[in-house]
């Protein structure tokens, strides 16, 4: 499913690559370290993106205050619709096993950003 395709297009789009962990986001990221941000990570996408329903899809993710809230803005990890455009899963349906660990691999690529 995760093509570097994908990861090309989100570098040439201005807004997915403004994307940055710095400050108090880039210090937690750092004192937590990468296993336990993965972990938040699929909380996360368990609570706020799995549900085949989500009332406030699209508004469901911050876009600061925790890392994993910006890598997936800068992923297009952050709403259904997104997920959608961008990752072909489409909306209205919960999503798999295999679907959230296609996103935390998602998550997990673009370190090389922080």
């Amino acid at each position: 499913m995760m093509s570097e395709d994908i990861f090309s297009r989100l570098n040439k789009s201005k807004f997915r690559s403004s994307f940055r962990l710095k400050g108090k986001e880039l210090e937690y990221f750092k004192f937590k370290g990468i296993d336990e941000i993965l972990n938040h990570a699929r909380d996360f996408i368990n609570s706020r993106l799995a549900p085949a329903d989500i009332p406030n899809d699209g508004k469901q993710t911050p876009f600061r205050n925790h890392p994993v809230f910006v890598a997936q803005h800068a992923t297009a990890t952050c709403c259904r619709g997104c997920l959608q455009k961008w990752h072909g899963i489409e909306k209205g349906k919960e999503l798999t096993d295999e679907e959230v660990d296609y996103l935390i691999r998602a998550l997990d690529v673009p370190r090389s950003s922080i």
